[in-house]
C-alpha cells in the first residue's frame, strides 16, 4: 500500500467524525454510529486487522463506555441531590456574595475548582462536575459545557495525581533501548521528572491566558451584546486567577514532581483568589449578566430538570454555605485519600473487587474495571452522605435518583458507540501495517521534517481526540515523538521538550475529545448538540496548540531567538482580534456562527 493511500485510509475515521459531528452538526449518536462502521470496515477489509481484534476492541470499548456513564451518573446524581436538598440555592447565594458577575463565577468554578478536581480525579470529571453546577447557578447549559471543556487543558497533564506523566509518558518511554542510550548517564526517572518540568513550564506560559479567553468566549456567545470585549474587560481578575494557579503549579512540578501540580495548585489558587474577590480586588468595574431567560436562544438550554425556571423569592432560612458545599468537600477529600494513600488504593483495586476479562476472542485484548476506584463511586457516596448532612427525606432523594437515571440513559447511545470506535482505531495494527494513529503521525512527521516541534502538540491533541485520554495519547506517541526528535538531531534535551509538547497537546485535545464532550453535555441535558460545542471550543484549542508549538521551538533553539517574538505575538494577535471584532449587527437568528 502506498504511503499516500495508507495516510488517507488512516485519516478516514477521524475525517468521518469531524465531517458529521463538527461540519454537518449531526448528533453524536448518529456520527459515532457511522464512524464506528467506517472504522471497523476499514480495519477489516482495507487495513488487514484481524476480526478477533476488532471484536475484542469493540467489547473493550463498550465496557469503557459503561465506566464513563457511571461517572456521568455520579456527577449528575450529586447535583440533583443538592438541588432537592436546597444546597444549590445556598451555593448560588454564596457566589452572589463573592460577586454576582458571571465572569468571576465562571473563573472560580470552572478554572480553579475544576483544576482541583482534575488534579484529584481526571477521567473528564471536572467538566462533568463543573458544567451542571454552573447550570444550577443560572448559566446557559451550552455555555457551561463550553467553559468547562476549555479548562480541560492546563490542569490535565497532571490530572489524576499525575497519571498522564507517571503512566502515559513513562509507559511510552521506559525500557526502550533508544531512550536509554540517548539519556545516559541520566537515570530514567530523573529524565521523566525533567520532561514533567518542561510540561509544567509550557502549560503555565500558555494557561495563564485561559481564564481570559474563557470569559471572552462566554460573553461572545452567551452575552446580550455577543461581544468578546465584555469578557476582555475582566482582564485584571482573569490574569490574577491565571497567575494564582500557574505559578504554584509550575513550582510544585519543578520541586515535587508530577503528582500534585494541578491538585495543590488549584487549592492554593482558591485560597488566594476567593478572599481577594470577596474584598473586591481586581474585579471588573461593570457587572456582566446573561440576558433574561426568556430571551435565551433555543440552542442554549438543555432539558435539565430544573433549568427552565428562575429561583423563587427567598423566604425563611437558607442553608449555611459551608454545609451546602460539604458534599463537594467530601468528593475532594475522598478523591485525594483514594489516590494518594497506597493502602486505600490497593483495597479499592484489589482483585476481589475488580471485574476483568482477558484475551477477548483470542485477540490479546482484555478489559479491567475497578468500580470502587472510579470517581463515579465517590460521587455516589457523596450524594448518599448528603441525606444526613442536609437532613433530606428519602422520598426527596428518590426524585434526584430517578432524574439522574433518565439523564444517563439519554447519554448512553453516543458513548456506547464512540468508545468502541476509538478502541478499534487504536488497536487496528495488522501484520503488515502499524495502527492507524501511528501511520498518521509518521506521515505528518515525514512532511514536517526539522520543523517538527511546531506540529508535535497537534499529534498529542489528535491522540487525545480519538482516544479520549491524555494518558493514552502519551502512551501511543511518546516514543514516536522521542524517536522523531532523535532523527532530526535534537539530542536528549531537545527530545525532552518534544515529548513535553506531546503531553501538552494531549492535554489540550481533551477540550474536543468526543467522550468528554458527550459526557459533559449529558450532565446538563444537551443531547445531540455536541458538534456545536466542539466548533466553539476550536478557537481556544487552536490558540493552545499553536502557542505550545512556538514555545517548544523557541526552547529548542535556545537563548534569546526570533521564535520568542512569535511566542509574544500569537496571543497578542488572538486577543487583539477579539478586542477588534465588532458586535454582530443582528443576534436574532438562532445560533450565532462561531468565529
Amino acid at each position: 500500500m502506498s504511503p499516500v493511500l495508507s495516510f488517507l485510509l488512516a485519516l478516514l475515521p477521524i475525517a468521518t467524525v469531524f465531517l458529521l459531528l463538527v461540519v454537518l452538526a449531526r448528533s453524536a449518536k448518529f456520527s459515532m454510529a457511522v464512524a464506528y462502521g467506517v472504522t471497523a470496515l476499514t480495519a477489516l477489509f482495507l487495513w488487514g486487522t484481524a476480526p478477533e481484534v476488532v471484536a475484542g476492541a469493540s467489547v473493550n470499548g463498550v465496557v469503557t463506555a459503561v465506566s464513563l456513564l457511571f461517572i456521568v451518573f455520579g456527577a449528575i446524581l450529586l447535583l440533583y441531590t443538592l438541588e432537592e436538598s436546597g444546597g444549590i440555592r445556598s451555593i448560588r447565594l454564596g457566589f452572589a456574595r463573592i460577586s454576582p458577575d458571571r465572569r468571576v463565577q465562571a473563573i472560580i468554578i470552572a478554572w480553579l475548582f475544576g483544576a482541583l478536581i482534575e488534579g484529584a480525579s481526571g477521567f473528564g470529571t471536572p467538566a462533568a462536575i463543573a458544567a451542571p453546577l454552573l447550570v444550577a447557578m443560572g448559566f446557559p447549559a451550552m455555555g457551561a459545557v463550553m467553559i468547562a471543556l476549555i479548562i480541560q487543558s492546563t490542569p490535565v497533564s497532571f490530572g489524576a495525581v499525575g497519571t498522564p506523566i507517571l503512566v502515559g509518558v513513562k509507559t511510552g518511554l521506559v525500557d526502550q533501548p533508544l531512550v536509554e542510550g540517548a539519556i545516559a548517564p541520566m537515570g530514567f526517572m530523573d529524565y521523566l521528572m525533567h520532561i514533567a518540568t518542561n510540561v509544567a513550564m509550557v502549560h503555565a506560559m500558555i494557561g495563564v491566558l485561559i481564564p481570559l479567553l474563557m470569559v471572552a468566549m462566554l460573553t461572545r456567545f452567551f452575552g446580550e451584546k455577543r461581544s468578546f470585549r465584555e469578557g476582555l474587560r475582566a482582564w485584571k481578575f482573569a490574569l490574577f486567577a491565571g497567575f494564582a494557579f500557574t505559578v504554584p503549579y509550575y513550582i510544585i512540578a519543578a520541586l515535587l514532581g508530577p503528582e500534585f501540580p494541578s491538585l495543590v495548585g488549584g487549592i492554593i489558587a482558591l485560597l488566594i483568589v476567593v478572599p481577594a474577590a470577596r474584598k473586591g480586588w481586581f474585579l471588573p468595574k461593570d457587572d456582566f449578566q446573561f440576558p433574561p431567560r426568556a430571551e435565551w436562544e433555543a440552542n442554549w438550554s438543555g432539558d435539565h430538570h430544573q433549568e427552565q425556571h428562575e429561583d423563587p423569592p427567598i423566604h425563611g432560612r437558607v442553608m449555611h454555605t459551608m454545609r451546602a458545599w460539604a458534599p463537594y468537600g467530601v468528593v475532594v477529600v475522598l478523591l485525594v485519600l483514594t489516590r494518594t494513600i497506597p493502602e486505600i488504593k490497593a483495597l479499592l483495586v484489589s482483585p476481589s473487587v475488580t471485574l476483568a476479562m482477558s484475551d477477548l476472542f483470542g485477540s490479546g485484548i482484555g478489559v479491567k474495571v475497578t468500580p470502587l476506584y472510579l470517581p463515579g463511586s465517590i460521587l455516589i457516596a457523596a450524594s448518599l452522605l448528603t441525606i444526613p448532612l442536609h437532613k433530606m427525606p428519602i422520598k426527596t432523594y428518590s426524585h434526584a435518583f430517578r432524574a439522574a437515571v433518565r439523564t444517563m440513559i439519554k447519554a448512553a447511545p453516543a458513548l456506547l458507540l464512540a468508545v468502541p470506535m476509538v478502541k478499534v482505531f487504536l488497536n487496528s495494527a495488522s501484520e503488515s501495517m502499524a495502527s492507524m494513529p501511528i501511520v498518521l503521525a509518521e506521515s505528518i512527521a515525514a512532511a514536517a521534517g526539522e520543523s517538527w516541534s511546531l506540529f508535535a502538540p497537534t499529534i498529542g491533541a489528535m491522540g487525545a481526540f480519538v482516544a479520549g485520554s491524555n494518558t493514552i495519547s502519551n502512551m501511543m506517541f511518546s516514543l514516536f515523538q522521542f524517536s522523531t526528535a532523535d532523527q532530526i538531531g535534537l539530542g536528549a534535551a531537545g527530545a525532552a521538550i518534544v515529548v513535553a509538547l506531546q503531553a501538552v497537546g494531549g492535554a489540550a485535545g481533551n477540550m474536543i475529545c468526543v467522550h468528554n464532550v458527550v459526557a459533559a453535555s449529558a450532565t446538563v441535558g444537551l443531547i445531540n448538540r455536541e458538534g456545536e460545542i466542539i466548533r466553539k471550543v476550536l478557537l481556544p484549542l487552536s490558540y493552545y496548540l499553536v502557542q505550545a508549538g512556538l514555545i517548544g521551538t523557541a526552547l529548542i533553539a535556545g537563548g534569546l531567538n526570533g521564535w520568542w517574538i512569535a511566542v509574544v505575538a500569537w496571543p497578542a494577535l488572538v486577543i487583539g482580534a477579539m478586542a477588534w471584532k465588532r458586535t454582530p449587527k443582528s443576534t436574532e437568528a438562532v445560533g450565532v456562527p462561531a468565529e
